[in-house]
């Protein structure tokens, strides 16, 4: 397959290191904010659904409408935080923002004395995740060349997954050193939460394509005839990242799927150890390789990996295969997230990107509440492998409709 026609003539293919040492340093503060969040909260997550479960007595229903809710909030969130960040011109004050009101509720989770408490510290923090989501992925596109946006994605989720699987590492030492008070680990989420909010408030600066000239130049922000301008690639994209995220339900029950075959409470984080070092591995290799050879091939790779991901933990019978799934999981986390990011940025106009990426984020928030709707569904009615079994096939439907697409060049 040919390379695709998404980077500028005059600049030449990238390569790793060059690549690196080419990203502007606000791409590495936004990577090590998102690290430190990510940090904390994946600390509380790789914990949270066998606490929901094991401390609070939730059903796996619940679970699912829980992880679901919270996914959709920010979603919708998304949707008016990024039309805002083109109307003001002003993305950082937005993200900062976010990420201060996800840090203001990570005490809530060792507070919880209910399933309710839970929904709402999730709802809270994920508005504040769906606050800076958009801009802060606008604000990646505004401050990177366009030859290196693929690499500065890559770099951002390598940086995200390295708190990945962190957070679960942590909560893993944590475990044993407080035998196992899930309550008491939870605090610890707060520290690294509030070191992110500091990283952002220091060392990022607001980009200057995101502020108009005048206001007269200002972008309509959320519209009808915004969303009309980001014409009918971008649509099939956001439609591509629907099927995508219908495939790839809530990392929540690769943890439960864990505890289901038999790994002991306290080694059930290592899971999402496993997966988010693969991703973290993964993530900027792929970038980089998508500024060179396009998206499409890594894209098909990745969802080929998901759909054996899900046949392997539908059939998985001990931990060590449940493992071995959570890296397939990881891998094609890495070589699809950050690319789906380039392929929004690269098919909208510079003033619109905010929008574009918080219509993408709405329409793969709903899939993503309906797919964890879904699989809470059918492990409560048909075990866990008929979740597994379910994902898998939306994976096979996603590989159908990546067929459809034809990338293009990106804009400068």
């Amino acid at each position: 397959m040919p390379p695709d026609s998404n980077r500028t003539s005059d600049h030449p293919y990238p390569v790793p290191g060059a690549a690196l040492r080419g990203l502007p340093g606000g791409i590495w503060a936004l990577g090590l904010a998102a690290m430190f969040m990510d940090l904390s909260s994946e600390l509380v997550h790789s914990l949270l659904p066998i606490f929901m479960v094991s401390v609070l007595g939730a059903s796996m229903m619940a679970v699912g409408v829980v992880e679901g809710i919270a996914e959709a909030t920010a979603a919708i969130t998304k949707v008016f935080s990024g039309g805002l960040s083109d109307y003001l011109g002003k993305r950082k004050l937005l993200v900062v923002l976010g990420y201060g009101l996800s840090a203001a509720t990570k005490p809530l989770f060792p507070l919880a004395t209910s399933i309710e408490w839970v929904l709402a510290g999730r709802f809270i923090d994920r508005i504040g995740k769906g606050i800076r989501g958009a801009p802060r992925d606008a604000l990646v596109a505004d401050i990177t060349p366009a030859h290196l946006r693929g690499a500065a994605y890559g770099l951002r989720q390598s940086l995200d997954s390295v708190g990945a699987f962190g957070g679960p590492l942590l909560a893993i030492a944590l475990m044993a050193a407080f035998a196992d008070d899930i309550k008491t680990v939870l605090w610890v989420a707060v520290v690294p939460a509030f070191i992110a909010v500091a990283l952002l408030v220091v060392a990022v600066r607001e980009s200057e394509p995101a502020q108009p000239e005048a206001a007269g130049a200002r972008a309509p922000g959320f519209t009808r005839g915004a969303l009309r301008r980001l014409g009918g690639r971008y649509w099939l994209i956001v439609l591509l990242g629907a099927v995508f995220t219908l495939a790839r339900f809530s990392e929540a029950f690769l943890v439960l799927r864990a505890q289901d075959v038999g790994l002991p409470i306290g080694y059930v984080p290592f899971v999402m150890v496993v997966m988010s070092v693969v991703y973290a591995a993964a993530a900027y290799p792929a970038g980089v390789a998508a500024d060179r050879i396009g998206v499409r091939a890594l894209l098909m790779a990745g969802l080929l990996i998901l759909v054996l991901a899900d046949v392997v933990l539908a059939l998985a019978a001990s931990p060590v295969v449940v493992f071995g799934g959570g890296a397939l999981w990881g891998l094609h986390m890495g070589l699809t997230q950050g690319l789906l990011s380039k392929l929004v940025a690269d098919s909208a106009p510079s003033e619109l990107r905010g929008t574009a990426f918080g219509m993408f984020n709405l329409v793969t928030g709903g899939a993503l509440l309906l797919a964890s709707l879904i699989a809470g569904s059918l492990w409560s009615a048909l075990g866990a492998s008929a979740t597994f079994w379910a994902g898998a096939a939306f994976a096979a439907a996603a590989v159908l409709g990546l067929l459809l697409y034809r990338p293009q060049r990106a804009p400068a």
